[in-house]
C-alpha cells in the first residue's frame, strides 16, 4: 500500500510500504559483508568495504527515519492512520507506485521491486494462482452440501429418518469449519500450495469412500474425512487474493470467491439429483473423484506459492537492521551531510525519496514478474513453524474479542444460513404434495440460486469498490475500510424479499414459480453480495491476519449452520416454515443494521486495537 495504518516494511526494505529505493532505472542487488554477516542491498552503486562502515551508518539513520513518514502525513492530511485506512493519491511531495505511467491511482499494498512479489507477477500467473484455488474452492464447497436432493435415496439407503439423513451436510459443515484449525497454520508456516495440495487429496480419498460406503456410520465416516479435507475452501482464497491484487480489485475478487464458493453449493444439487437417478449415486462421487484429481494437477504445475515475506519494523530491528527508534533527526541530518550519493533517496532531511518518479523506476517488475522456482517447490521453508502454528491457533480466538471481525462473521454466518434453509428445506417441501417434483426437478430448481449469484457478482463487487474509490476522492484520497458498508444496503432489502417469499410460499403451498424464480434467485444474490461486502472489510481493517480472520469467521457460521440443521426440522414440524424462516431474517437485518454503528464508529473500534500484534503477523 502507499501508506498503511498497519505500519509494516514490505520485503525487501519498505516502510509503512513507503518504497525505499533511488529513482532511476532497474536497480542491481549488492551483497554487502558486514561483521561477518551479508546483507542485501537494493541500490544500484558499488560499495567498497573501506567505505562501508560510513554508508551503512547513513543508511540505518534513513531506515529509522522512515517512521516518521506517517506522522508527516497525519500533519498534511489532518487526519489519524489506523490501521485499514489507506492513502490512495500522492499527497504533497509524497509520490508512491502507480498503476500505470498514465494513472493517478496509488497502488495498495506498495510492491516491491522484485521480479517473483505475487503482486508484480504477469497477467498469467496472477490468472493461474486464481483460476486454481477458484477450482479448488468450487470441487470442495460441490460435494459436502450436493446431498440434498437424494435425501430420500439416503434414507432408503442407509435405514435412517430425514434428520438422521440431514446430519450428513451438518456433521460436515461442522467439522469443516474447525479443520482449518489446521490447515490456516500450514499455510501461514509452509506456504498456501502445500495446502492446497494436500486437502484436495484428502477430499479426493473421502469420495472414494463416500461411494463405496455401506452403512449409515460408514458414510458418516467419509462426511467427516470431507469436512477436513474441504476446510481450505473457507478460508485459504481470501488470503490468496490479499497475496496477488492490489486493493482496489479485491471486492471484485472475494465477489467471484462467494459465488463459485456458494456457486458449488447449488451446482451441486443439480448434478447430484439427476445422477442419483439415472446412473447412482456412486458415480456423482467417482464425477467428485475425477475432479480433484484434475484440480490436483494443475496446482501442481499452475499455482505456485503467493505467500510473500513482508518485514515489519520490529522484526527489522531484531535482525540488526533498524536501530532503536531515539536516533534522533539531528544525527540522521549530520550523517546525510557526509555522504552527496545517498541524496539520491532521500528528500526532506534523511526521509525516503518520495519525490515525483516513473512508476518504472520504482517497480520495474510491475505486470511483468514471474514466479521463482524456490515458489513451485512442494513447500515453504520456515524457520520457526512452531511458533507460527501457535500463533494461528490462538489469533483466531482473539479475534472474536474485535467488534469489526464479530460484525463480519455475523453477517456470513446469517447470510449463509439463509441459503442453507432452502437446501435443507426444498427436498421435503417439493417432494411431497401438492408438488410431488422428482430429485433431479428439484436439483434443477437450483438454478435460480446460481443465476442470483452470478447476479451477485457482477453486481456487489464493482458497486462497493466503486462506492468505496467514490468515497476515497471526496475524502482527498484518504480510504477508509468502513467506505464500502453502503453498498449492502440493496442486498439487504432483497433478502428481506426472497425470505418473505420462501417463507410464506412453503407455508401457504404457493405455485412452485414465484418461489423458486423469485425467492430461490434473491437467495443467491443475497449469498453473493453480503459475505462479501462484510468479510471485505474485516480483511481491509487487519489485512495481516486475514487467513486467521475467515477462520473466525467460518468457525461462527458452521457452529450455527451445524445447530441450524439440528433444530430446523423439528421446529418446522411444531410451527410451520414461517417461524423459523423469518426469525432467521429478522437476525441477518438485526446484524446488517449493525452497519450504521460501524460506519460511524468502525474506526474508533480500529483504534482500540491499534497497537494489537495482529498488526505485526
Amino acid at each position: 500500500m502507499a501508506i498503511s495504518g498497519a505500519r509494516n516494511i514490505a520485503h525487501p526494505l519498505q516502510t509503512g510500504n513507503v518504497p525505499l529505493r533511488a529513482a532511476g532505472p532497474e536497480p542491481s542487488p549488492t551483497r554487502v559483508a558486514l561483521g561477518g554477516r551479508c546483507l542485501e542491498g537494493i541500490w544500484g552503486w558499488k560499495l567498497g568495504t573501506a567505505e562501508l562502515a560510513r554508508q551503512m551508518v547513513t543508511i540505518v539513520g534513513v531506515l529509522a527515519s522512515v517512521l516518521e513518514v506517517l506522522h508527516q502525513l497525519e500533519q498534511e492530511l489532518n487526519v489519524r492512520i489506523l490501521p485499514g485506512t489507506e492513502i490512495m493519491l500522492d499527497v504533497g511531495e509524497h509520490h508512491f507506485v502507480k498503476s500505470s505511467a498514465s494513472s493517478d491511482r496509488v497502488l495498495v499494498p506498495q510492491p516491491s521491486d522484485s521480479k517473483h512479489d505475487p503482486l508484480n507477477w504477469n497477467r498469467f500467473w496472477k490468472y493461474s494462482a486464481i483460476a486454481c484455488s477458484t477450482m479448488v474452492s468450487f470441487a470442495q464447497g460441490f460435494g459436502p452440501l450436493s446431498l440434498a436432493p437424494i435425501f430420500p435415496q439416503l434414507i432408503e439407503m442407509y435405514g435412517t429418518d430425514l434428520a438422521g439423513a440431514i446430519q450428513f451436510t451438518g456433521v460436515a459443515i461442522l467439522v469443516l469449519g474447525f479443520s482449518n484449525f489446521i490447515w490456516v497454520p500450514l499455510s501461514t508456516s509452509f506456504g498456501r500450495r502445500p495446502v492446497l495440495l494436500a486437502s484436495t487429496l484428502v477430499c479426493l480419498g473421502s469420495c472414494i469412500w463416500r461411494a463405496q460406503a455401506k452403512t449409515y456410520s460408514s458414510f458418516m465416516g467419509a462426511c467427516v474425512l470431507n469436512g477436513i479435507g474441504a476446510g481450505p475452501a473457507e478460508t485459504l482464497q481470501p488470503a490468496i487474493i490479499t497475496d496477488i491484487f492490489f486493493l482496489d480489485r479485491r471486492g471484485v475478487w472475494n465477489t467471484v470467491y462467494f459465488v463459485f464458493y456458494f456457486g458449488s453449493l447449488a451446482v451441486g444439487p443439480i448434478i447430484s439429483g439427476p445422477m442419483a437417478e439415472t446412473v447412482g449415486m456412486a458415480s456423482f462421487w467417482y464425477l467428485n473423484v475425477a475432479m480433484h484429481a484434475f484440480i490436483f494437477i494443475c496446482i501442481l504445475f499452475l499455482f505456485p506459492e503467493t505467500k510473500w515475506h513482508r518485514m515489519h519494523p520490529d522484526e527489522m530491528r531484531a535482525k540488526g537492521l533498524l536501530p532503536s527508534q531515539q536516533v534522533s533527526d539531528e544525527k540522521i541530518n549530520s550523517t546525510n551531510t557526509e555522504n552527496k550519493d545517498l541524496e539520491k533517496i532521500t528528500t526532506l532531511g534523511g526521509m525516503p525519496d518520495l519525490s515525483h518518479t516513473a512508476t518504472a523506476a520504482r517497480d520495474p517488475w510491475l505486470g511483468k514478474g514471474t514466479p521463482s522456482k524456490q515458489q513451485f517447490k512442494l513447500w515453504q521453508v520456515n524457520p520457526h513453524p512452531l511458533k507460527a502454528v501457535f500463533y494461528d491457533l490462538w489469533i483466531p480466538w482473539k479475534l472474536f474479542a474485535f467488534p469489526i471481525v464479530e460484525f463480519a462473521s455475523f453477517i456470513v454466518s446469517w447470510s449463509a444460513s439463509s441459503f442453507l434453509t432452502l437446501n435443507l428445506t426444498q427436498a421435503q417441501v417439493f417432494a411431497a404434495p401438492p408438488y410431488g417434483f422428482s430429485s433431479d426437478a428439484i436439483g434443477f430448481m437450483n438454478f435460480a440460486i446460481l443465476i442470483g449469484m452470478f447476479i451477485g457478482l457482477a453486481t456487489a463487487g464493482p458497486l462497493s469498490d466503486w462506492i468505496s474509490m467514490r468515497a476515497t476522492r471526496k475524502n482527498r484520497g484518504i480510504r477508509e475500510p468502513e467506505m464500502r458498508l453502503p453498498s449492502m444496503i440493496p442486498y439487504v432489502l432483497i433478502m428481506m424479499l426472497g425470505n418473505f417469499i420462501v417463507a410464506f410460499g412453503y407455508q401457504n403451498m404457493w405455485d412452485w414459480k414465484p418461489i423458486v424464480i423469485i425467492g430461490y434467485t434473491c437467495a443467491g444474490i443475497q449469498v453473493a453480495a453480503l459475505p462479501a461486502i462484510a468479510s471485505t472489510y474485516a480483511v481491509d481493517s487487519y489485512k495481516p491476519v486475514s487467513g486467521s480472520v475467515f477462520v473466525s469467521i467460518t468457525v461462527n457460521k458452521n457452529v450455527w449452520g451445524y445447530g441450524f440443521s439440528k433444530f430446523i426440522t423439528p421446529w418446522i414440524i411444531a410451527s410451520g416454515y414461517v417461524p423459523p424462516i423469518m426469525t432467521n431474517m429478522s437476525l441477518i437485518t438485526l446484524w446488517c443494521l449493525f452497519g450504521i454503528l460501524f460506519f460511524y464508529y468502525g474506526k474508533t473500534f480500529r483504534k482500540w486495537s491499534e497497537h494489537s500484534d495482529v498488526h505485526r503477523m
